[in-house]
């Protein structure tokens, strides 16, 4: 059995199609992000809450959340929290790959029109919380609360 397509070459026309396609493709999202037309962006909103916070990892499985100056948050027990940690080792990959550890405080911040947000500072990242929904992002709420009573306290 031999390949029918043996010695048959793509049409020309077909060839000055798909590099055309791909052309207007390319010059569709190079202008588009140059000139911000067919793009979606979050407006400005001010700060109305920020703590900065340290996520460690235990032995046992668990997360321990420290402010700065290494009071304890919370803890996140082995098990639990799966968006909290499927978020955190995304940074953390993230961190990896600019080579850097665990050591730079992260910031949660609350913003004037209600979203949540964690931003690494060290790498320039930032996770938009409320993209993933009320459940989810309540944990990194309920953590802002218990950063801002523990600041209250002292």
């Amino acid at each position: 059995m031999g390949d029918p397509f043996h010695n048959k070459s793509l049409p020309r026309a077909a060839l000055a199609g798909a590099g055309l396609l791909v052309g207007v493709a390319v010059f569709s999202a190079v202008g588009a992000r140059v000139t911000g037309i067919g793009t979606t962006r979050m407006p400005e909103a001010n700060t109305v809450a920020a703590v900065e916070m340290r996520f460690l990892d235990r032995e046992d499985g668990a997360v321990v959340v420290q402010d700065p100056d290494e009071r304890i948050i919370a803890v996140l027990p082995p098990g639990t929290n799966g968006f909290a940690r499927g978020v955190l080792r995304g940074l953390a990959r993230e961190r990896r790959q600019h080579h850097l550890d665990s050591g730079p405080t992260f910031r949660l911040v609350r913003w004037a029109d209600g979203r949540l947000s964690l931003e690494d500072p060290a790498t320039g990242r930032h996770v938009n919380l409320e993209a993933f929904g009320p459940t989810n992002a309540r944990v990194f709420a309920d953590l802002l609360v218990s950063a801002q009573t523990l600041n209250t306290e002292e």
